[in-house]
Order: C-alpha cells, then structure tokens, then sequence
C-alpha cells in the first residue's frame, strides 16, 4: 500500500495548475480580481458625481470660498498636519502615502525571505509591515477626526446658519455626497487595510514561532503578500481620486 506524499507540487489536485500557482495563490487571485471590481465600481460612482459638477469652489485671493453647488478644492480641505495645523496642502495625506507603500516594500522583503527559508528576516519583516499598517490607520483615523470637525470658521449657508465640520447629511467643504463618498471610500479601503493588519499579526506569529520553518516553506507570506500589495495599489487610486483631482 502506497503512501501518498502532499506537497506544494501536487497540492493544486486539478490537472495542470493554471499557470504553475498553487490553488492558494489562484484563489488569492481570484479574491483580489473581485474586489478590484468593487473598488472599480465606487470610485466611478464618486468620479460621475465629481465631475457632475461645474468646476471645484473658488479661491479668490488667499481667501477660499467653498460651495454647496461646487466640488470642494481637495488642497484646501486636506491641509492640516498634527500640532502644526493647517497650511500644508495634502502634506499629511502624502506622509500617510509613503508610509502605506514603504510596507509594501517590507512586505517584500518578507516574501523575499521566506524563499530563502530565513526565519528571522521574515519575522523581522513582518513586523515592519505590521507598524507601517498601524502607522497608517492612525494617520487616517487623524485625518477622519479632522475632516469630521472641521475648521474654525466653517461654512455660511444662504440661511444664514454655518456648517462645521462634516456628516453624512452636510458638510461645510461642499455638496453632501462628497463627505458620504470619502467616508464610504476611504472607510472601506481602511478597512481592507485593517484585515490584512490582523492577519499579518497572525502570520507574524506563526513565523516567529517556526511553523512555516516547519513546513519547509513560506507560500502563506506570498498569499498574504498580495493582498497587502492590492491594498497599497488600491490606496493610489483613492489618493489620485480624492486628494488630487
């Protein structure tokens, strides 16, 4: 009687395995084309409602004049740095951006690694990744405390009474659905980054503590490494979306 001997080779059990990836990686894949198509789908809603309107507000001289009927002009909402306040046009959210695609890099790193089978590099790597996720959903939960209490002179409305800050019925910046799409948007994508946040703890520890060593080898890091790369690649688009167009 023979024993049959499962490995990273026979593991797809289908045939020829499309493309020599394993069933977990096909799967990540098939995973991440989806949620592409979610992404896709509500940052063209907030694109048809952007340019749906006119033109941005208006600034006239150094004094910006936001609008109801206009789109707000990202570079005088986003302006504002922690302690050092506001002035810094789309600073902080450009800070928030390297720190996300620098732990794609250590993510990286980590995957590079782990064919190597260094257990500690991978460990050490993870960990890097790790804090440049937690580095990032800080800076955003910032940025969203920010944005939700607005600036200190806020929005006059035709009636007379001024708006504050933003919700998801007003906002001071501009039309409603420009505050309902930034924290839909941008909530969503956080997140996606908090997920893989929790499970790259996980996969931390079963580094750490030898698992994969183990099993002879790291493919769980790559699974997860492409996640963590859709994350980051998703986050450009957002950036372009709503902080720079």
């Amino acid at each position: 009687m023979s024993t049959a001997i499962v490995n990273e080779e026979n593991l797809w059990g289908g045939g020829k395995s499309p493309m020599g990836a394993s069933y977990g990686k096909l799967m990540m894949w098939f995973f991440l084309v989806s949620d592409a198509f979610t992404f896709s789908a509500f940052l063209a809603s907030y694109g048809f409602s952007r340019f749906n309107k006119a033109a941005n507000s208006i600034i006239e001289g150094q004094i910006y004049i936001p609008s109801l009927d206009k789109w707000p002009v990202p570079e005088k909402v986003f302006d504002s740095i922690p302690v050092l306040g506001s002035g810094y046009p789309l600073i902080f959210v450009g800070i928030m951006t390297f720190v996300l695609i620098m732990s794609s890099v250590t993510m990286v790193l980590a995957v590079d690694a782990g064919k190597r089978m260094d257990q500690a590099a991978v460990a050490k790597w993870m960990l890097w990744t790790i804090l440049g996720g937690m580095a990032f959903i800080g800076c955003q939960a910032w940025e969203w405390m920010h944005f939700i209490h607005g600036t200190a002179h806020g929005m006059t409305l035709a009636d007379g009474t001024t708006v504050f800050g933003a919700n998801l019925v007003q906002n001071e910046y501009g039309p409603s659905h420009f505050a309902q799409f930034f924290f839909f948007i941008t909530g969503f994508h956080g997140t996606h980054v908090l997920s893989g946040i929790i499970i790259n703890i996980i996969i931390f520890y079963r580094a750490a503590t030898g698992l994969y060593q183990e099993r002879g080898h790291y493919e769980m890091i790559e699974k997860v490494g492409l996640y963590w790369h859709f994350v980051d690649l998703v986050w450009v688009f957002v950036f372009t979306f709503f902080y720079l167009v």
